[in-house]
């Protein structure tokens, strides 16, 4: 006996980032998928979706953000759920798709007796039914070994370029810590720019908090453009941006695939020496965001070729022609 299947895509978001999942059906010409999410009285988490997807090439689309009531956990147990009712719904292969990967920055064992808590989100995601993973700008490149299976690793890098492209005058990228060089030296490259380093240390005695300590490079009378994966409360985005400023920049600018802005990060923000901050929608801009320090960029268009790509089984570094590989 021999049959020939069609393959189906079948595209299914969370509650926490509904616009950016209804932009990357538009790209991908396809609808969007009803889970029919709900809640209990108790708070717990109800999904069914509304149509067969049995024999399906499912994508279930979430970003790991607290929205309105709800909180970056409520947003992940969401994911897992959905990923389980597609599994226990004969879907033919789940993957999982992560604008931000929740506790990315929990990727390794800084003290004793500490969790290594992406790690366990990835497995999570295995033993709930996932196939493959894709992410944006994780926080590390090792994340990618955590889950079991094919992992898709994005970079913005097209879309924070292209809004950076824009930009008149002398152009500097500035990486905020040792850490960011490669990817500052990357952006610099591709914008014909110099590079210079901000060397910052942790406080050991305040948690998350950073102290920005020196300039490593010319940065007088220059466009300086910090470059990093995420900003959370702008700390350390917001002394970099101090320094530079101190040191003589013409103008600071920020450029971030994901936009977390927890308290007090819009004060501290609109307080810092940034003149304007590039912000994909990776993550939902809070409310009270002020439209004339933010620009956000989409990553629609990127993920939407991702999906195509995995969907067709076809080369996702060739979207980037290499450059997303850390």
């Amino acid at each position: 006996m021999e049959l020939v299947t069609n393959k189906k895509l079948y595209l299914v978001s969370g509650r926490t980032n509904l616009p950016l999942a209804e932009a990357i059906a538009g790209e991908l010409g396809v609808g969007l998928g009803d889970p029919n999410l709900a809640e209990f009285a108790n708070g717990e988490i109800h999904c069914r979706f509304s149509e067969s997807i049995r024999g399906c090439d499912v994508f279930i689309l979430q970003t790991h953000s607290g929205r309105s009531g709800a909180s970056i956990n409520d947003s992940l147990m969401e994911q897992l759920i959905m990923v389980d009712a597609a599994r226990r719904a004969s879907a033919k292969r789940i993957t999982v798709v992560c604008p931000h990967y929740g506790y990315g920055r929990q990727d390794r064992k800084a003290t004793g007796r500490e969790p290594i808590t992406a790690k366990l989100v990835a497995n999570l995601f295995k033993e709930a039914g996932a196939s493959r993973l894709v992410g944006i700008d994780l926080h590390s490149g090792q994340i990618q070994g955590f889950f079991d299976g094919p992992v898709d690793h994005l970079t913005a890098m097209p879309v924070l370029i292209e809004g950076l492209s824009s930009l008149k005058g002398d152009l500097t990228i500035v990486s905020p810590d040792a850490g960011r060089v490669k990817v500052a030296e990357r952006y610099a490259i591709m914008l014909g720019a110099e590079l210079a380093i901000v060397h910052k240390r942790r406080s050991h005695s305040a948690f998350n908090t950073v102290e920005a300590l020196e300039v490593v490079g010319d940065v007088s009378g220059r466009l300086c453009v910090l470059v990093d994966d995420m900003i959370d409360t702008a700390g350390t985005i917001c002394s970099a941006a101090n320094q530079l400023a101190d040191r003589g920049a013409a103008e600071v600018v920020a450029a971030t695939t994901h936009g977390v802005f927890s308290e007090p990060a819009l004060e501290r923000l609109a307080d810092s020496a940034l003149q304007k901050v590039i912000v994909t929608d990776t993550l939902p801009l809070p409310d009270g965001a002020d439209p004339d320090l933010f620009e956000v960029v989409s990553v629609a268009p990127l993920i939407a070729e991702a999906i195509r790509a995995v969907f067709e089984d076809t080369s996702v570094s060739e979207i980037f022609g290499g450059n997303n590989l850390v």
